[in-house]
């Protein structure tokens, strides 16, 4: 009995270890398949991918973000205002200071203080004369204000564009390729499409960029003519009351 149950255990340790060594040595003639590794694509990889279009692409990007910047600094600045500027001003009229008045304009940055300087420099004209010296001023300053937004825009408009036509070069190019073999492979013509789409993808971010700086800038412009009509405004009523 004891004899039989060591015969079996012997037997079915012999039979274990032959299956291990069948599944860890290759049959001969027979390669073993190697394991795939996962590839990973970073953006600077995509981007080098996209083809010569993404050199435009880059200085679009570039240009978008320096006209941004530049006119952040700029309605920054023009925005900058001595809340009191117009009570001084007011009190140099009343008083028949002009000169003072207009130093004052002088001395104040803005779009405001400049338009308010013509005005004074027309006092003793018709009120639509000095009122048509300030608006004439105002536009000027609007121009200003308004300065590399025009590019902006154009940017915004553009850079998809440049996008579109990578990829449709890149999308030729494949069917090309594609005419010419004798054989084609669905991962040749993906791994193509979603190089080319890169293209595509880098034309829209930079048109989103330039779009939404553009949008935010022209709020920011807006509010700074209202402000520009609100100062006309309060230099007429100034005229107006010159004894008060």
């Amino acid at each position: 009995m004891l004899n039989t149950i060591l015969l079996a255990v012997t037997t079915g340790i012999t039979a274990d270890t032959t299956h291990k060594v069948a599944t860890a040595v290759p049959v001969s003639g027979i390669t073993a398949a190697p394991v795939k590794t996962e590839d990973t694509l970073s953006l600077l990889d995509m981007v080098v991918k996209g083809g010569y279009i993404m050199v435009p692409l880059a200085i679009l990007c570039f240009l978008a973000i320096y006209f941004i910047m530049e006119r952040i600094i700029a309605l920054s600045k023009a925005s900058r205002m001595d809340p009191n500027f117009m009570n001084h001003v007011k009190d140099s009229i009343h008083t028949g200071n002009l000169e003072s008045a207009k130093t004052l304009c002088k001395s104040s940055a803005g779009p405001v203080p400049r338009m308010v300087e013509k005005g004074i420099s027309r006092i003793g004209q018709s009120m639509e004369d000095i009122e048509g010296a300030m608006e004439t001023v105002g536009k000027l300053e609007v121009s200003r204000l308004e300065k590399n937004m025009g590019y902006l825009s154009l940017i915004a408009k553009l850079a998809p564009m440049f996008g579109f036509v990578g990829t449709i070069l890149g999308v030729i190019k494949i069917f090309y390729d594609i005419s010419l073999a004798n054989n084609v492979e669905i991962s040749t013509i993906s791994h193509g499409l979603y190089v080319k789409m890169t293209s595509s993808a880098g034309g829209l971010m930079v048109g989103i960029i330039a779009f939404l700086g553009y949008y935010l800038l022209n709020i920011k412009i807006d509010k700074l003519v209202n402000r520009m009509e609100r100062g006309t405004m309060e230099f007429m009523d100034i005229l107006n009351e010159p004894g008060k």
